[in-house]
């Protein structure tokens, strides 16, 4: 089952071969400012089962409440974020779930940084919710 997307202008295209490993939703202030909105959807996959086609610009987003570096990569051309990849689960890509092609069968599994999440957000009591990361 393969899943594909791309950017807003269509520059930046992927590929996945494999279904997502897990499915998220972060309400990080780093996130909520990177996506313009509220919280990042996130999709996540083996990055060696994602194939990337077109430029892709990085952000290396330093000032997080881990203090961990969290790579950004992103259209340079329309600017839409693509995916991102964080020190602590390596080989992963973190695709943002708004520029998949389908998103009908996207469901969360669970939000983290909810303690960081917008006033007026109402979570599923039934979606696990973390303060901050999950311990995976």
């Amino acid at each position: 089952m393969s899943k594909t997307g791309g950017c807003l202008c269509g520059q930046v295209r992927y590929e996945a071969t494999t279904a997502p490993l897990m499915s998220g939703v972060c309400h990080c202030k780093n996130c909520q400012k990177q996506a313009g909105t509220a919280f990042s959807t996130l999709a996540a996959f083996q990055k060696s089962d994602v194939d990337f086609v077109g430029e892709l610009a990085l952000y290396q987003d330093s000032d997080t409440d881990t203090g961990n570096t969290v790579n950004r990569y992103f259209c340079g051309q329309c600017g839409s974020p693509i995916y991102s990849e964080v020190p602590g689960q390596p080989g992963m890509a973190f695709i943002k779930a708004g520029t998949l092609d389908d998103t009908d069968d996207f469901v969360a599994m669970f939000h983290c940084w909810s303690s960081k999440k917008q006033n007026w957000v109402e979570l599923s009591p039934d979606v696990p919710a973390f303060p901050e990361n999950p311990q995976m």
